[in-house]
Parts: C-alpha cells; sequence; structure tokens
C-alpha cells in the first residue's frame, strides 16, 4: 500500500500535537495498527422504521470486513432515513425532500470533522440515497456508493404485489371493487421483507442511476437486499475502497457532463420515477456540473424505452438482475451510439471496459428488456412539458400510457388532503384535469408525493381517463396521466396560482406541452387579485427549508442569499 493514503486523517490523527485525538480513539478500542492506516467512513442510514434500511446493519458488517482485508480502518457512523410510504397521505410527506439536504450535510459534516480519507455511502430508499451523492460530491473525497438492494415482491389474490399495488387497492376498496378483506390480505403481502420496494420506483430508480453515474459496482444496484449476491457486492465494495485511495479517484471525476448523460439516457430507457429528474440536477450542482432540465428533454427524443418495469410495465427489479441488470441496459443502449463509453468509474476503469468484463447470465429475456430495434415505445419515458401552465418546465412519466394527449375541465384544490378528500367521494369524473397547488418545495413546503392521490384515482379505474396537474410531485409507485413538478409552483406566483375550476386545460405529451386555455389579458387580471398564502411554518426544519429552496426545475437545491 502506498504511504501517502492517509492526507486528510494525517492532519487529525498524525504527529505528537494530535496525541489527544488518538487517545480519545483508543478509548473506544483503536489501536495504535488502525490509526496508522486509512481511515475509511461509512455512512449507513440504517434504523429500525424502514424496510429499505432495515437489514443495513448486517451489511455493513460485510463492508467492513472488506475494507479491513486491504488493511484500511472502517468507522461506521449514521444519518438520518425516512420511510416516503409512511410519511405518505399525511403532513409528514413535507419531511423527505427535506431530508435528502439534512442527509447531504450531516455525511459532509462528519466526514470534515473527523478527516476521513474515504467514504463508503450505505443506503437505500427515496432520498437518502441522493443525499448521499450530494454529500460525495461536495466534499470529493473517493468515494463509493452501495445500495441495500430491492425488496422482492409478494403474492397473493392471484397475482404479483408491490407497495404501489397496496395504494391502488385503497381506491379499489373506496370505489367497492374490492372487499375489506381483500384489503387485508393485500396489506400482509405487499411488502414481504427487507430491501426498496419491490418495483422501479425512486428508490430503486436512484440506485440503478448512481451505478449508470459511475459510483457503485457493475451490476450491483439490482441485486436483491435478501440474495447472496448483495453480501458479496458490500464486500467487494470494501475492499475496493483502497484501490480508488491509490489512484486519487475522486467523486468529481466520476460525475462528469458525460456521465450524467448517460445516466438520463438509463432513466428514460426503463421508465424510471419522475424524481431522478430532482435528483440528477440536485447531485449535478454540488458537482459542479451545468445540468439542466431541458437536457433530459433532449435525451428522451434519442432513447427507446426498453425495460418492462414496474409500475409502468410488467416486472419487478429483481427480475431485472436476473437478466443482467444495468450492465445489459448499457449493452443495449451503446448499439445506438449514446453512451459515453469513456467516462471514468469507481472500479478505477472506463465504462467500456466493465462492460467488456461484466458477464452477462446466459437467460436473457427480451421480454424483460427489448431490443432497440424493437422498443416498447420509440422515445424515452420522461417528457419535460412547457407552456403557458408551467413556463419552467413541468415533467411526465409517459410508461404504460396509452394515450399522451388530454384536455378536459380543471378541477382545482390548494391542498392535497382536499384533493384525496374528493376523489374518495368520487366526486372526480371521467376527462377532468385535477389540478392541486400550493405543494411545491417552497409551497408545501417540501414537495410532497402524491401516491395516495394518484392511487386513489388508479385505483377507482381513473387513472387513464383523468390527469392530474401538482406543483408537487409523484412518488415512483405513481402511474397514470400525472404531471408534476409544475414550475414556477403557485407559492412564487406561477400560473397554476391563478387556474379557476372549469378552465379548460390541454396536456399534450407528443407536442410536449401544457396549455391553460385562458386569454393573457385574463391571466394577468386574475393575478391582479391573487396573494400568496401566507405559510403556517414559522419555525424549525421546514421554516428554514421553505426560505432558501429554489424551484423544482433546478432541482429544489438550497440557495443561500448572498450578502
Amino acid at each position: 500500500m502506498k504511504t501517502n493514503l492517509k492526507k486528510r486523517s494525517e492532519l487529525v490523527y498524525g504527529g505528537p500535537e494530535r496525541m489527544p485525538n488518538r487517545s480519545l480513539l483508543k478509548a473506544m478500542g483503536y489501536t495504535d495498527k488502525d490509526i496508522t492506516q486509512p481511515f475509511v467512513g461509512i455512512a449507513n442510514s440504517w434504523n429500525e422504521i424502514v424496510p429499505g434500511h432495515i437489514h443495513l446493519n448486517e451489511l455493513a458488517k460485510y463492508v467492513k470486513k472488506g475494507v479491513s482485508a486491504v488493511n484500511a480502518t472502517p468507522v461506521e457512523f449514521n444519518t438520518i432515513a425516512i420511510c416516503d410510504g409512511i410519511a405518505m397521505g399525511h403532513e409528514g410527506m413535507k419531511t423527505p425532500l427535506i431530508s435528502r439536504e439534512v442527509i447531504a450535510d450531516s455525511v459532509e459534516l462528519m466526514a470534515m470533522a473527523h478527516g476521513f480519507d474515504a467514504l463508503i455511502l450505505m443506503a437505500s430508499c427515496d432520498k437518502i440515497e441522493p443525499g448521499m451523492m450530494m454529500a460525495a460530491a461536495r466534499t470529493n473525497i473517493p468515494s463509493i456508493f452501495i445500495n441495500g438492494g430491492p425488496m422482492l415482491t409478494g403474492f397473493a389474490l392471484g397475482k404479483m404485489l408491490t407497495l404501489g399495488d397496496a395504494f391502488e387497492s385503497v381506491g379499489m376498496y373506496y370505489s367497492g371493487k374490492i372487499s375489506l378483506e381483500d384489503l387485508k390480505i393485500i396489506e400482509n403481502n405487499a411488502c414481504p421483507g427487507c430491501g426498496s420496494c419491490a418495483g422501479l420506483y425512486t428508490a430503486n430508480s436512484m440506485a440503478i442511476l448512481i451505478e449508470a453515474l459511475g459510483m457503485s459496482l457493475p451490476g450491483s444496484s439490482t441485486a436483491p437486499a435478501v440474495s447472496g449476491k448483495r453480501r458479496e457486492f458490500a464486500k467487494k465494495t470494501g475492499e475496493l475502497i483502497v484501490n480508488i485511495l491509490e489512484n486519487d479517484i475522486k467523486p468529481r471525476d466520476i460525475l462528469t457532463y458525460e456521465a450524467f448523460e448517460n445516466a438520463i439516457a438509463v432513466d428514460m430507457s426503463m421508465g424510471a420515477s419522475s424524481n431522478s429528474v430532482l435528483h440528477l440536477l440536485a447531485i449535478a450542482n454540488e458537482a459542479g456540473v451545468k445540468l439542466e432540465i431541458d437536457d433530459f428533454d433532449k435525451m428522451s427524443s434519442k432513447v427507446p424505452h426498453i425495460a418492462d418495469l414496474l409500475p409502468g410495465g410488467k416486472y419487478a427489479v429483481w427480475q431485472l438482475d436476473q437478466v443482467g441488470g444495468i450492465p445489459l441496459i448499457f449493452k443495449k443502449l451503446r448499439k445506438l451510439g449514446i453512451i459515453n463509453e469513456n467516462v471514468l468509474t469507481v472500479t478505477g476503469k472506463t465504462l467500456k471496459q466493465n462492460l467488456e468484463e461484466f458477464k452477462l447470465p446466459s437467460l436473457e429475456d427480451k421480454e424483460i428488456v427489448k431490443d432497440p430495434e424493437s422498443p416498447i415505445r420509440k422515445t424515452g419515458t420522461l417528457v419535460i412539458l412547457k407552456g403557458n401552465l408551467a413556463p419552467e418546465g413541468a415533467v411526465i412519466k409517459i410508461a404504460g400510457l396509452p394515450n399522451l394527449v388530454h384536455e378536459g375541465n380543471a378541477v382545482v384544490f390548494d391542498s392535497e388532503e382536499d384533493a384525496f378528500k374528493a376523489i374518495s367521494k368520487n366526486m372526480i369524473k371521467p376527462g377532468d384535469v385535477v389540478v392541486i397547488r400550493y405543494e411545491g418545495p417552497k409551497g408545501g413546503p417540501g414537495m410532497r408525493e402524491m401516491l395516495s392521490v394518484t392511487s386513489a384515482l388508479v385505483g377507482a379505474g381513473l387513472g387513464t381517463s383523468v390527469a392530474l396537474i401538482t406543483d408537487g410531485r409523484f412518488s415512483g409507485a405513481t402511474r397514470g396521466f400525472m404531471v408534476g413538478h409544475v414550475a414556477p409552483e403557485a407559492a412564487l406566483g406561477g400560473p397554476i396560482a391563478i387556474v379557476k375550476n372549469g378552465d379548460r386545460i390541454i396536456i399534450d405529451a407528443i407536442k410536449k406541452k401544457i396549455e391553460l386555455k385562458v386569454s393573457d389579458d385574463e391571466i394577468k387580471n386574475r393575478f391582479k387579485e391573487w396573494n400568496p398564502p401566507e405559510t403556517k411554518y414559522k419555525y424549525g426544519a421546514l421554516a428554514k427549508y421553505q426560505s432558501f429552496v429554489t424551484s423544482a426545475s433546478k432541482g429544489a437545491i438550497l440557495k443561500i442569499p448572498k450578502a
């Protein structure tokens, strides 16, 4: 091992003047040998409230074995993790996006305070993964990410089940389509064990996109949480950290514009979560990469939809893993010449070298991943819409949508709760355009996901005959004609703030337009009578976030005002 690998930790623990620091380490059982080795911080988001994280304490043991095997010293610490599924449908849903910033801050502060030479970032679930990646980009310490792996699917009532089915079954129950007994059966079987929820929801989407960025081991993002492969990847991740240190490979060496293009291409090919737009923009911002919402639109027109994954398709993420995972997706897309194969990855090799070395399983299934020549759809699965209702843009996921155009009359709500009550009482009719506003990053605050609302619509059989528009956002489990991230948001005086019941709205995902059929003069007159609502959050985390958060079109990042 090279002797200059303790560049950071030597400043904290080396020399006579740092004797007190070493003494504190020895209070915890660290030996002289431990202290002379490189310090590898293991940021772990384990807790006992999130199924994607409940096993990470066990997985960390394998990571630490790998670190110790290469003569480095593993130092595990924790950060928070919020379960979006549990937070869903109530005031608690304002917190997960805010937690992304708290997680990034906490990892950054721990790394700065304790002089870690390298970081291994362990997480599953929606905001924790991008939060850790933001910290990696911010600190720019040699780092590797490993996720906790996808959950397996449940099975009951003659079909495969995921968390998405659990949410949609609520709408089915309220519309009289299933009994209370069936609802209980789904409750007991939809989530069979640990891991991030089984479909290509936000948690698995972000794990996959972090692999696509080159920040985790090839093939690692899709290995099931309960599999031996997951433990093997954990140990290999620990072993790889010294190689990254020796070659001084830092996150910003990997997180280039070209790497983000690769990730967006994978995103568009798979039907990944619309939240990926927010999170990739936020990670790029921390890495100093000029990524814009229009970059997603450009890639969408070039990339075919080839992976038939839930919620817009048929298959779960563990099934994608069986046929080759993300290396298979890359190998399919490289035929189109849209993949940057010379980008650097955490292996120390280029993407091209990784793909040449990765052995695909012999059981390739072209039902799960199609060939680009015969795709599910010729264009990507996320579409950026613009128009007088969303001048800065809005996002729609079109995976699984039979129709890409919807025109109807607005039914307007100023909160998610009011919309859910109306849907539960069967007040929404085919053809309507449900508008939910004041749920954006600043207006919410926290930009709540609308899975309870969208699932209620789908469960009631309205998923394709009703459109929903919001300045909030959606769970990765959402499906149907749903438009989120409308920017500017209502709280900032975006046009969505002055929509009235009965206004005609047209959404065209082919022409990439979202239009309010009201004259410019009428819009101006309505704004003369509009006043932003007063926030009820005067102190605490939500108030601080509300003060500094930017538009969804910028990734809902925090900006400190210049003095």
